[in-house]
């Protein structure tokens, strides 16, 4: 202190009023005027007490406006009078002519005016020296600090003083330039954009940080209510009662989920790698077997006469187009599953990427959108059908040789679900076996669903019809029933759907639920094909089975073998498979049709039951 005293004789010479004071110093962060009745929260800031008590009103958890301490328990609030004082001090230096004025000018002298028109008080320093040895004492002080002194000015910090007061040597410490008759005068008081301003707003030299735009302050805090990155004067603003942590916390939160996302997506990654070798596998294992089977047929039939030859052309037909029907469906499978690891992986990438990053702000924004996957498909329960179909020709030849001919006909029939439509001649006389006159059930028709005279064609209306509510018609679901019932053998019938967007096509068990909301699936008594949105194929199976084709078909076949549980769905004028159910059927089923909505007339085409053509 003795130093200090020691620097005040040259201290006086210069305009240390300009140089080291300002209002910024004096300013309460809350209302940004100069301190009344200045009182310090037990975190160590300081604010008008009136201001921190207008903050606090009505909240059962107190917070500091500047650091976000928290108190469970109001504290109790005094003056501090030391502050008050040094304030006080400071507006009487002001005078009338206001900050602004003295600070462009030079002090007029410090030995004498009392602080008028500018000047520093003659005691001033001693008073402040005073001043700061009852602050320290009380934790609450002015601390006076090499930095401050190189910026030419007083900071006045309201947290608990920490470390002892620099050297006031002479020659040492922050008043040695004051000693100085050389040294030039310090210029006057002047804003800094890089100086750091104590306000509810943060610290404005924190460069680092992204700006608000709103308040251009510092974006220092992360508000979990709402999911937003914000700046201090955001949260007073708009996120008072929220739940808020500061940017740094909410990212160690986030980081600590990384590694349980990134292993989640690798399981996945893992997964479907795994899948994609079964199907391959199972692929090779099928061109094998129909290698083998093709070998062994070949044996078979050349022992045998001249009338089996076109059943052996048959029969390696079959096994030709199954092999070609499951390597369509094994690389659409294997390239959905190739799509969705190719999108895991980018989300894997980008989590490493969010790992190393130190953009906390850009962390925290991104990591939802990257962890936040789309629906993925569960392929637990896909797999390629490697069942070739022979076994029964072989076991009909060996029992019943005499009746070769007439076996090899049902073997034909027999492969024809496995295999689609044939155009060729024979085939077609095979399928006109089983083809059957189907008509509408009008008693089962949705009131809204409009039935031609003749039972065979079936649109959808914009209203209801005022049509008898009997127990057998659909209430909800706007589809309708065939009138002949299928309880044994084989049946095969064709609809034309056109350019429709939207429609369902299959068959339905007697039992169904007709009335109220329904869960269309096989445990339920439906099996049927589906199309949305004039592109999305799918059968209604468990799980929910998209299917893709490559040509849009015009006209749907529709197979039905009673005693097998077989029901089959082909494009009929590109004779290519689409799918087939494999379920035991334990009463009577009905031919399902549905034309959907008409979408304000975008899907008003009908479905039209047409003839089996014998020479398709």
């Amino acid at each position: 202190m003795a130093a200090f005293t020691s620097a005040i004789p040259a201290a006086l010479s210069m305009p240390l009023y300009g140089s080291f004071l300002s209002d910024e110093q004096f300013q309460c962060s809350i209302c940004l005027d100069v301190f009344t009745n200045p009182s310090s929260t037990p975190c160590g800031h300081s604010f008008c007490m009136g201001c921190i008590s207008r903050y606090w009103e009505g909240l059962k958890v107190c917070q500091c406006p500047l650091c976000k301490k928290t108190f469970h328990k109001r504290p109790d609030l005094h003056i501090n009078r030391t502050l008050r004082e040094i304030t006080e001090q400071f507006r009487s230096m002001s005078g009338a002519e206001g900050g602004d004025e003295v600070v462009g000018r030079e002090s007029k002298g410090l030995t004498g005016g009392g602080g008028g028109h500018g000047g520093m008080p003659k005691n001033l320093l001693n008073q402040l020296k005073k001043k700061l040895h009852r602050s320290l004492q009380n934790s609450q002080a002015v601390t006076i600090t090499d930095d401050h002194f190189q910026d030419h000015s007083i900071q006045v910090s309201c947290s608990p003083v920490t470390t002892s007061l620099p050297s006031l040597e002479p020659n040492h410490g922050p008043l040695a330039a004051l000693n100085h008759t050389s040294a030039s005068p310090p210029p006057p008081f002047a804003h800094s954009s890089g100086r750091r301003r104590f306000t509810v707003s943060g610290a404005a030299s924190s460069h680092h940080l992204p700006v608000c735009d709103i308040h251009q302050r510092g974006i220092l805090i992360y508000c979990r209510t709402d999911q937003v990155c914000i700046c201090p004067e955001c949260e007073t603003a708009d996120h008072l009662y929220h739940d808020t942590v500061t940017i740094k916390d909410r990212w160690m939160e986030t980081k600590a989920q990384l590694h349980a996302s990134e292993q989640s997506i690798q399981d996945m990654i893992r997964e479907r790698f795994n899948k994609m070798e079964e199907i391959r596998a199972s692929l090779s294992e099928m061109k094998l077997a129909v290698e083998r089977e093709t070998a062994g047929s070949v044996c078979l039939f050349s022992a045998l006469v001249s009338a089996a030859e076109r059943s052996q052309a048959e029969l390696m037909e079959v096994m030709e187009m199954n092999c070609r029907a499951a390597e369509h469906q094994a690389r659409a499978t294997i390239r959905q599953l190739e799509l969705e690891v190719e999108e895991l992986q980018s989300r894997g990438s980008a989590l490493a990427r969010l790992a190393q990053s130190d953009d906390l702000v850009h962390c925290v924004k991104t990591f939802p959108i990257v962890t936040s996957l789309p629906p993925a498909k569960d392929w637990s329960r896909v797999s390629l059908n490697t069942d070739l179909g022979t076994g029964t020709i072989y076991r009909s030849m060996v029992a019943l040789v005499e009746r070769f001919q007439a076996e090899l006909r049902s073997v034909a029939e027999t492969g024809f679900p496995a295999s689609g439509l044939d155009r060729t001649q024979p085939r077609v006389k095979t399928v006109q076996e089983f083809a059957v006159d189907v008509t509408l059930d009008s008693n089962t028709a949705h009131p809204r669903l409009i039935l031609s005279d003749d039972m065979k064609s079936v649109r959808c209306g914009d209203r209801h019809q005022p049509i008898p509510g009997n127990p057998e018609r659909f209430d909800r679901v706007v589809c309708v029933l065939g009138k002949e019932a299928i309880s044994s053998g084989r049946h095969y019938w064709e609809v034309e759907v056109g350019g429709k967007t939207d429609w369902d096509l299959g068959v339905a068990k007697q039992s169904v639920i007709r009335k109220g909301k329904i869960e269309v699936n096989p445990t339920n008594g439906f099996w049927f094909l589906s199309l949305r949105d004039k592109s999305k194929y799918a059968v209604r199976s468990e799980p929910h089975t998209d299917v893709h084709l490559g040509l849009h078909p015009q006209k749907i076949g529709v197979f039905v073998d009673f005693e097998k549980g077989q029901v089959s769905f082909y494009n009929v004028d590109a004779r290519v498979h689409i799918y087939t159910f494999n379920d035991p059927f334990t009463e009577c089923i009905y031919p399902f049709f549905s034309p959907c909505t008409n979408k304000s007339g975008k899907n008003d085409g009908p479905l039209v039951i047409t003839p089996v053509n014998a020479m398709s």
